[in-house]
């Protein structure tokens, strides 16, 4: 417990070395990359959230609307109620879903820059420099994007478990919230960390063994990526941001326990 507590420190506390060391090694110009990620998402997401909200209007306006039935003002005034209620309903649901997914397509679009950044960050503080490998590249991306499939699908899981003890007034709630913070920083966490165990050449079994052992670490590596989440509307930006800081954080921290 109490080493698991340390763990934890040392992973929450790195935040701030992991932000020192991108500006004093000059590699905060990865910061352009999640900026870059959110306004395409940001577009594409709203485009489709509206071409869907458009469809389901226009659908029950015809069955609803279609022979005439009703006229006049109350005609308009139902024809505006399903509009903009279908239009925030839509919005509502998308930021809900991205709550639970958006840190994984975070990790998983993103892989290609979060490999990239966590090699640069093991030659800095090794001084080993290794000789750049395509297919090495795609290797460790592909790696990654199935560790982050892994984690989304074991913490869906576990969320629809919590969201069944969150149906026990107070007791359930407090349970379901806790639950959900500390699942999904662990698993956050653990995607973070895998970056840095595949250079150290542990296959995906003994990496998963590894977090296991250090799931104090993994916790606080990805406690305030999860927070982020819970923030409506502007969590899935400041977490892509904030990715960047987590995956040196991880590989720090990585280096320091081996």
């Amino acid at each position: 417990m109490k080493k698991n507590f340390q763990a934890f420190k040392l992973g929450f506390k790195g935040y701030g070395r992991a932000l020192n060391f991108l500006f004093k090694n000059k590699l905060a110009y990865f910061f352009f990359f999640p900026l870059l990620f959110n306004l395409l998402l940001f577009i594409l997401g709203i485009q489709a959230v509206d071409y869907l909200s458009e469809n389901i209007n226009d659908y029950l306006l015809d069955l609803f609307f279609k022979e005439n039935t009703i006229s006049g003002w109350w005609s308009r005034f139902l024809n505006g109620f399903i509009y903009w209620t279908i239009w925030i309903v839509s919005k509502i649901i998308f930021v809900f879903i991205y709550a639970i997914i958006g840190g994984y397509l975070t990790l998983i679009l993103l892989s290609p820059v979060f490999t990239f950044l966590s090699e640069k960050t093991a030659e800095i503080i090794t001084g080993k420099k290794n000789k750049f490998s395509l297919i090495q590249f795609l290797k460790d991306l592909l790696r990654a994007i199935l560790i982050a499939l892994r984690n989304m699908v074991l913490q869906l899981c576990y969320s629809v478990l919590l969201f069944l003890i969150s149906m026990i007034p107070i007791f359930g709630w407090i349970i379901s919230l806790l639950g959900s913070f500390l699942i999904s920083s662990y698993f956050y966490g653990f995607a973070f960390m895998d970056y840095a165990n595949e250079r150290n050449k542990l296959t995906i079994k003994d990496s998963i063994l590894y977090v296991r052992k250090n799931k104090g670490f993994a916790i606080g590596v990805g406690g305030i990526f999860s927070l982020c989440f819970f923030i409506p509307i502007i969590g899935g930006i400041l977490a892509s941001f904030l990715a960047i800081i987590c995956v040196v954080n991880a590989t720090l921290g990585v280096e320091e326990i081996e």
